[in-house]
């Protein structure tokens, strides 16, 4: 398995920035995928998911109406439309695979995935 993010950079507050995880090593189309954040200091955190078809997603409220997220099972890829950005969205972005086919019991927790990527820095500043 493989998963591995790119997108990431300076932006200005209020600026845009997309995110984009291309995965590999896995029948990618079964297996709900989704975004999570660490900052220095601080434990990783949900952003969002996105079951195995791309119909229902999932977000934290911090980010809930500025962030989109969706994937491309053609393309084995899963992406995150991060818009009117925050100085606090600051972070490494991590791409992860939940574990277990076709289940979205509990997508939120970072021990319910088993493969990570090596995050994309996002940095929100003036």
């Amino acid at each position: 398995v493989q998963l591995v993010e790119s997108g990431g950079g300076l932006a200005q507050p209020g600026g845009s920035l997309k995110l984009s995880c291309a995965a590999s090593g896995f029948r990618f189309s079964r297996y709900v995928m989704g975004w999570f954040r660490q900052a220095p200091g601080k434990e990783r955190e949900f952003v969002a998911a996105v079951t195995w078809g791309g119909d229902s997603t999932e977000y934290a409220t911090s980010v809930k109406g500025r962030f989109t997220i969706s994937r491309d099972n053609a393309k084995k890829a899963v992406y995150l439309q991060m818009n009117s950005l925050k100085p606090e969205d600051t972070a490494r972005y991590y791409c992860g695979k939940r574990r277990g086919e076709y289940t979205t019991v509990t997508i939120t927790i970072p021990a319910d995935y088993d493969y990570w990527g090596q995050g994309t820095q996002v940095t929100v500043s003036s």
